[in-house]
């Protein structure tokens, strides 16, 4: 009986594969070759999945927003609104290990994309996200009275959606000078400011 492969677990632990290739060598490191290796794989078989090494970099990145998709989905906001909110937007920002990861591997991808134009609709997609997330926090700001009358909404987000990639860039180029805790209070004070 012919061995039953789950093409998307094997999908999935490429991707993975990727990861550590591009936090540990950078993304300019990530070759089918060495992925390959990585995974311990051939690269014949790796090709079997991706054909190009861009549709390897849109699935790795793809894997971000699926991982940060999930645990958003999964995990229970509660309290006030404004922490419940604070909450929410943490997920998007490199508070553990975990989102580390993920902004280090989204940070290098991002910069790597910018000059694949194969790669342009991923990277529109996932910004279009961290956009979504925004808008959505800023309109339940609103829907409870927590965003003052004269603030306009689209434009709030979009400055909100600005701090959050601002604050994962800070976090990753000089982590020592932003740790969780003040990467939450600086949200939490931003977050206060929209009802004044």
């Amino acid at each position: 009986m012919p061995k039953i492969v789950d093409h998307q677990v094997r999908r999935e632990e490429i991707a993975e594969a990727l990861w550590r290739v591009v936090r540990r060598d950078g993304v300019g490191a990530a070759t089918v070759r060495s992925i390959a290796a990585e995974a311990g794989w051939s690269p014949s078989a790796l090709r079997h999945y991706f054909s190009t090494q861009t549709e390897l970099l849109a699935f790795a990145m793809e894997h971000v927003i699926t991982r940060v998709r999930a645990r958003i989905e999964t995990t229970v906001f509660q309290g006030p609104v404004r922490v419940a909110i604070r909450a929410l937007l943490e997920q998007l920002l490199p508070m553990d290990a975990e989102r580390r990861a993920e902004a280090e591997v989204w940070l290098q991808l991002t910069a790597r994309a910018q000059g694949d134009p194969a790669a342009a609709d991923w990277l529109r997609r996932a910004n279009d996200g961290t956009g979504e997330v925004a808008a959505i926090a800023v309109r339940a700001l609103a829907d409870e009275g927590e965003l003052a009358a004269h603030r306009d909404a689209e434009f709030e987000a979009a400055r909100l959606h600005a701090l959050i990639d601002g604050l994962s860039v800070h976090v990753l180029t000089r982590p020592e000078s932003m740790p969780p805790d003040r990467m939450s209070a600086v949200l939490a004070a931003h977050l206060e400011d929209l009802a004044t």
